[in-house]
């Protein structure tokens, strides 16, 4: 009632620590913490609510797997989604905690990409439109911790980086804690844009090898002239796209200089894709 108390303005800092000192103490604390905060959570005092799920982050930095374990099940995500929902208390809830809601499902999906349930309920909530469009986390948002995070972290490989972050999450001060969330935003953004490049690179190298097989079939085909005009137009088509790959490819290898691994499968899939090309250009002009 103390870290939530609606009569005051700002976070009890001092309340919320001993709160989540509690549920670690208890062996039921993360399961009886949920139910009053989801209760707090769904008060219609929007500072009460505003408090609650600043608790609630809270929590999720420093009580550990059972606390998770709690929150990504659909017992919990079902009460916060009720804050959303017009069919429960989305026509009263105001705007304000509706948009924090929001928020903590959703960086809750970048920071338990595991949690198969959280990301379920996220999407439905998109699905039916409740979520138009993900937030954008504002720079003082509380995140879970980055040691949380599936290995290979920033944080797993930058010691200056997670020493800096776990003296600033131990404070109490607010302004720490938001030096702490701008660290953890930037290394978001960092993880997602490496993220991103992954994704780029596997699925340009699998569109290149499906295309040159592709391709192959096709080709020997029409040595024998037996292409249909409709295959005939499917060979062309692969043609121009693979040639619109190629620069694909060199831009994945400026970004791969520095793994000699991941820029030799991409080496591999440009001689692929340049064989390919050199026979298409051979048997064509040959007919």
């Amino acid at each position: 009632d103390k870290a939530t108390d609606p009569s005051i303005p700002e976070e009890n800092w001092e309340c919320i620590q001993r709160f989540c000192d509690r549920v670690n103490a208890d062996t039921e604390g993360p399961l009886l913490a949920l139910r009053l905060l989801a209760h707090k959570i769904q008060s219609p005092q929007e500072r009460e609510a505003l408090h609650a799920l600043t608790v609630l982050e809270m929590c999720v930095n420093n009580c550990g797997d059972r606390f998770h374990s709690e929150i990504a099940k659909f017992r919990f995500l079902n009460e916060l989604i009720k804050v959303l929902s017009p069919k429960f208390y989305g026509t009263w809830s105001s705007e304000k905690v509706k948009l924090r809601v929001t928020e903590v499902i959703f960086s809750w999906t970048v920071w338990f990409p595991q949690e198969v349930k959280i990301r379920d309920a996220y999407q439905m909530l998109k699905k039916q439109g409740i979520v138009k469009e993900d937030p954008k986390l504002p720079e003082d948002k509380i995140l879970p911790l980055p040691s949380l995070r599936p290995q290979n972290s920033i944080f797993d490989t930058d010691e200056e980086k997670s020493k800096l972050l776990a003296r600033l999450l131990r404070s109490s001060h607010p302004k720490d804690l938001q030096a702490a969330n701008h660290l953890i935003q930037s290394v978001v953004r960092e993880e997602q844009e490496k993220s991103a490049q992954v994704s780029r690179r596997v699925n340009t190298i699998s569109e290149v090898s499906e295309n040159v097989k592709h391709m192959d079939q096709l080709l020997e085909n029409y040595r024998r002239q037996e292409l249909s005009p409709a295959d005939q137009e499917t060979l062309q088509t692969l043609f121009q796209r693979c040639e619109k790959l190629r620069p694909l490819l060199f831009r994945l290898a400026s970004e791969a200089v520095a793994d000699d691994e991941v820029l030799g499968e991409i080496l591999q899939a440009h001689d692929k894709l340049t064989q390919v090309l050199g026979r298409y250009r051979q048997v064509v002009s040959c007919q």
